[in-house]
């Protein structure tokens, strides 16, 4: 990336002037002393302004350069209503000890005094630019409000000094006396172009930081040197040559070079994609060429910018020696001659800010009690008058090329040329369209997603038979014991408690199924349409057009003329337009220069006369702009006859009909791709949707099973404890009966208990433990997977809240708790409430766990369908 190296401007320094009592004085002489007295509040306004346009601060910050700006805007302004007012010049000195005093900028030694008004303007507008230059190198570049703050300010400093030139102002600074070099018209060009490389590389480290493509990449760079080429250029001639720093012209130098490097480079890493290895290594060559060269003559250039140079250099070799490998052992390529070579294509992003907004003065009541009302209604209507005939001629200019434009798209021209050339083009929509179809990989990667799809379906179903496998396991469990214990076994059923979730269970299983028939319509739908489809995976999509093809047998053999002829005819219309082009620009160029308020306030003649003649200048340009426009409406007819003869003999008419044919073919396969990409797209959202839901509903199934272990080892605890007491309580009844006439003990209790329930397998990995690709799939919980306790074995602390059985061992007498109970607290407030009170439980209102997107009754709200999961 190019080093962050760049160029602020210092301001001019000036010395102190009172204007105030030079300026009333020519009042009070000029007109007279009650105009000088109603003119004192804007004299001191004057001369509080300049005092604060000339005093710069010792430390700049952003704050103090903002005022800064401001405080040289608003005396602008002010030199702008003084300057018509007051004769402040060598040669028109009424203005009586006056003289303003700047020193330069670059060369601080050397300083200019001079009555001139002129002068000091040019000074203003100087300063204006040098603090939008320190706005901008203030501006942090690493964040994306920085860098367009420093693109920004960098553009308006251009403005500051394009203004300086273009206005005029340097040069009447120039014809008033010798000046300071700094306020030439030849440094303003230079700093305009200096600011437009700074702004321009503002550009290019924002693109390079936005990872775009390399092409893009190397015209903004190119253009980034071209503007510090010519900034070099012009420190290199006079009066700048010797003028500037050593150290400021290697800069630019260096920058130049490393800015042509760097376009070279990039465009090397496009021409590498597209395996021109051939050009990659001649561009690469020119660029580490210019580097080298300009190293050499690079004297007291900061560190980062020659690290920055190195670094380049160095990315730059290594592709060279790759390119160079690669063409040696595989491309076999002539590497061309640097002169064969055509010039790096440039893109300008910056230009120059106008401030013609900022400066305008028009809203400003500075001695307006000076100016004759009269004068500047004259000046409004004579602004008014110019902007009519700008107007005008402007609307003549727009309709007359977008009559070109009509009549040529009539004629598909000048498509049917390039199609007869082999340069066919589809629709820009389209295009856009079968780029984005080609991004998301085309046609020929819809069967990954087809087995996705199939992976995702498959990972879905091991979910619910898992879960399935887990309720099967409890509810045996539980059944095995109430055949046990019998009428002692008093909790609820293990099916009557799991019934709404069996029952969504049921549900994600059926939406399962619809599922997978609406892949199968998927995966026959792209099989279906593949011929169709498969125009679509042409690179590029142009090749898939018909082109206009010469005739096979020709009677006269004039196709080459008429070709020619044509092409002709619309080369002379092209340059018509670029004319045009001109012409409205000369226009607003003449509008920008026409000022007539000196010539309004010296009073000179009748104003009517002045308008005339004034306005007579724009007449020659009005002239120009009809014969163009009649020029135009000839070579029109022109062409249509000749468009008429080269349709006839190349039957454009078939292969227009063979355009929009294949058109047609490829908006239709793009809407099929599109369509059934969108199917797929919602049954990746149905399994991701379906998976979450599944895996919710086994981790609930998984806290339940803990919760009834929990109470089961209670419920086996309590019923023990409960068949001893009333063993013992037979014996006492029974002291006198012999032994051997004692119930046997197995009629008075249980059998033993059978043995303890092996460990259950986890659940979260299929039978036989072959691993399978799971997508975010739970894990499952321990609890259930442990075995058993054994009747006699002391319980584990239970969990939830559950009373520990030490409750009961202290309580032996304790009634036998109602039938309903609650052994432990619930997982989840699901499992609580008419399940535990011995009510039927009530249908559970559908949560928020996804439906399959099929149109079958209650399935799926209509909103979740999509267009083609639906039965077919």
């Amino acid at each position: 990336m190019a080093a962050n190296v760049m160029l602020a401007i210092h301001e001019k320094k000036a010395t102190a002037v009172d204007l105030y009592r030079p300026l009333r004085q020519y009042i009070a002489s000029a007109y007279s002393e009650r105009d000088a007295a109603t003119a004192d509040d804007d004299l001191c306004a004057v001369r509080d302004l300049r005092a604060a346009a000339v005093e710069s601060p010792s430390l700049p910050d952003s704050s103090s350069l903002e005022q800064r700006r401001a405080a040289l805007l608003a005396y602008a302004r002010a030199l702008a209503l003084v300057e018509p007012r007051f004769p402040i010049s060598p040669d028109r000195a009424h203005v009586h000890s006056l003289s303003f005093t700047w020193h330069d900028a670059f060369k601080t030694n050397k300083k200019v005094s001079l009555p001139s008004v002129h002068l000091e303007k040019a000074a203003v507008l100087f300063n204006l630019g040098a603090v939008y230059s320190q706005i901008a190198l203030a501006a942090d570049r690493t964040t994306d409000v920085g860098i367009r703050t420093a693109c920004g300010a960098f553009q308006s400093a251009a403005g500051a000094f394009a203004w300086l030139r273009e206005s005029g102002v340097a040069a009447k600074a120039v014809a008033a006396g010798a000046t300071t070099v700094d306020v030439t018209p030849d440094c303003a060009a230079m700093l305009e172009k200096l600011m437009l490389a700074q702004a321009q590389e503002c550009f290019f480290e924002k693109v390079i930081a936005g990872g775009k493509p390399p092409a893009l990449c190397s015209k903004v760079a190119r253009q980034v040197g071209v503007f510090y080429e010519e900034a070099y250029a012009a420190l290199c001639a006079p009066p700048l040559s010797q003028h500037f720093d050593r150290t400021w012209v290697s800069h630019v130098q260096l920058k130049a070079a490393q800015f042509y490097a760097d376009a070279c480079y990039r465009f090397s890493l496009d021409l590498h994609q597209q395996e021109e290895i051939a050009q990659e290594i001649a561009r690469l060559k020119i660029g580490m060429n210019a580097l080298a060269d300009a190293k050499k003559a690079a004297k007291g250039v900061a560190a980062p910018l020659l690290d920055s140079v190195n670094k380049l250099e160095s990315n730059m070799k290594t592709n060279l020696d790759r390119a160079m490998k690669e063409n040696n052992s595989v491309y076999l390529m002539r590497v061309p001659e640097a002169g064969t070579l055509g010039a790096l294509p440039a893109a300008s992003l910056v230009k120059s800010t106008s401030l013609a907004e900022v400066l305008d003065a028009s809203n400003e009541r500075l001695f307006s009690s000076l100016v004759p009302d009269g004068s500047m209604k004259a000046l409004s209507k004579y602004t008014e008058m110019v902007d009519d005939i700008i107007r005008t001629q402007a609307e003549k200019l727009q309709q007359s090329s977008e009559i070109t434009r009509v009549r040529l798209k009539e004629m598909d021209l000048p498509d049917s040329i390039l199609s007869l050339e082999g340069n066919v083009s589809i629709p820009a929509d389209l295009k856009e369209d079968v780029e984005a179809v080609q991004i998301s990989g085309g046609p020929a990667g819809l069967e990954a997603e087809l087995q996705q799809l199939r992976d995702l379906n498959r990972v879905n179903q091991e979910l619910l038979v898992q879960t399935e496998e887990m309720l099967q396991k409890e509810a045996s469990e539980d059944a095995q014991f109430r055949t046990q214990f019998g009428s002692r076994w008093t909790r609820p059923q293990s099916s009557t408690l799991t019934k709404n979730i069996q029952d969504r269970l049921n549900l994600f299983a059926g939406n399962l199924k619809k599922a997978a028939a609406s892949d199968a319509l998927i995966e026959r739908d792209v099989k279906e349409s593949y011929p169709l489809m498969s125009i679509l995976d042409r690179r590029p999509i142009e090749s898939a057009l018909p082109s206009i093809s010469r005739p096979i047998m020709s009677l006269d053999g004039n196709e080459d003329a008429i070709v020619g002829a044509l092409k002709q005819s619309l080369r002379q219309l092209e340059s018509l337009g670029a004319q045009r082009a001109g012409l409205e620009d000369h226009l607003k160029e003449m509008k920008r220069k026409d000022d007539i308020l000196p010539k309004l306030m010296a009073g000179v003649g009748a104003h009517d006369d002045l308008f005339r003649k004034e306005i007579a200048k724009y007449d020659p340009i009005c002239a120009e702009i009809a014969d163009n426009i009649v020029a135009q409406e000839q070579l029109l007819l022109q062409i249509q006859e000749q468009n008429a003869q080269f349709a006839a003999v190349f039957n454009l008419d078939d292969y227009k009909v063979a355009r929009e044919r294949c058109y047609k073919q490829i908006a239709a396969a793009v809407a099929k791709y599109q369509a059934i990409k969108k199917n797929m797209n919602d049954g990746l959202n149905f399994y991701v949707s379906l998976q979450d839901a599944t895996g919710k509903i086994q981790q609930q199934c998984s806290d339940f099973i803990m919760t009834r272990n929990i109470q089961c080892r209670e419920m086996i605890e309590d019923v023990q404890r409960k068949l001893a007491g009333f063993n013992l309580s037979s014996s006492s009844h029974n002291t006198n009966t012999p032994r051997s006439s004692s119930v046997p003990p197995d009629q008075h209790s249980p059998s033993p208990p059978p043995h303890a329930p092996h460990a259950q397998s986890s659940y979260g990995a299929p039978p036989g433990g072959d691993p399978r690709p799971v997508y975010s799939q739970p894990e499952s919980r321990p609890p259930y997977s442990q075995p058993y306790p054994t009747y006699g074995a002391p319980p584990q602390q239970p969990p939830y809240g559950a009373a520990h059985p030490g409750q009961y061992q202290q309580h032996p007498q304790q009634h036998q708790p109602p039938p309903g109970h609650d052994y432990g607290q619930p997982a989840y407030p699901g499992w609580r409430g008419p399940y535990y009170n011995g009510q039927q439980p009530q249908p559970q209102q559908p949560g928020p766990y996804p439906q399959a997107p099929y149109s079958a009754p209650g399935a799926y709200p209509p909103h979740h369908q999509s267009n083609y999961y639906r039965p077919q």
